[in-house]
């Protein structure tokens, strides 16, 4: 099988790309970071014999799912799995953030997965098979100040694929949304004795373990995958936050910003 993977030069994208190398399917690896993406698709090939073509694209176009749908057409590229993986995240007050940052957030997170999703999708369908893997968030639960536009794309996301799972799921291809908490990263700026306190509790998880989870998920055709047990049992609590406390949080971490 082939698979089509964006955001695929670092992080969750390239630990997706190397399970999926593993497992002997061919690679269409899409980044805006060039370097990283074609050395990415040259060491999964040489590693585990398969075929891997790195793209360097900036996703944040308005036209980048229908040159890159496109692409995959005069090349005869047939996308069997596709991973809506690439993604942005800032955090700052909305009046505070620049229209540009704004803009790349929406047009990446709901505009490019959302084309994507529509002509990749016509494919799988024609054919009867396929699967879609879209990246959400737990953050899709939460009403929190300084990510609001992220929070509300990844809720996009989540409630747009489960929705496409309906129309999709009757023509043999699945489609899934992943929601991942934290991820053990350098993202959230912890020491390793605390990330690994954070693994070993289950609130952050490795994100080659995420991936493995995510694709095993992808392959059932489940409508949504929340890995972790804990972030089970936060749900309810984030989706019903207390004013008091969200602003306490403001208040933390305007002290921090200082």
């Amino acid at each position: 099988m082939l698979a089509l993977v964006t955001g695929a030069s670092s992080g969750i994208g390239l630990q997706y790309a190397t399970e999926l190398a593993k497992q002997k399917h061919d690679l269409i690896l899409v980044s805006n970071q060039e370097k990283e993406i074609v050395e990415a698709a040259q060491k999964l090939s040489h590693e585990y014999g398969i075929k891997a073509v790195g793209l360097y694209r900036n996703l944040a176009t308005t036209e980048a799912a229908e040159e890159l749908h496109s692409y995959c057409k005069e090349n005869n590229y047939d996308i069997d799995i596709l991973i809506n993986n690439a993604g942005v995240f800032f955090f700052n007050e909305l009046v505070s953030t620049e229209m540009k940052r704004i803009e790349v957030m929406l047009q990446l997170h709901i505009i490019t997965v959302t084309k994507m999703c529509r002509l990749f999708g016509e494919d799988m369908k024609k054919k009867g098979s396929g699967y879609i893997l879209n990246m959400s968030s737990m953050s899709a639960w939460m009403t929190m100040p300084g990510i609001n536009v992220y929070n509300a794309s990844k809720a996009f996301i989540l409630n747009f694929s489960r929705s496409l799972w309906y129309e999709l799921h009757p023509h043999n291809v699945g489609v899934t949304a992943i929601c991942p908490g934290a991820v053990d990263t350098g993202l959230y700026g912890l020491s390793d004795y605390w990330r690994k306190i954070a693994v070993g509790l289950g609130i952050s998880m490795r994100p080659e373990k995420l991936a493995q989870k995510a694709l095993k998920k992808m392959y059932k055709k489940k409508k949504q995958y929340i890995p972790g047990w804990i972030n089970h049992l936060f749900i309810p609590l984030i989706k019903h936050l207390p004013d008091w406390f969200i602003f306490l949080v403001i208040k933390k971490i305007s002290c921090f910003q200082k």
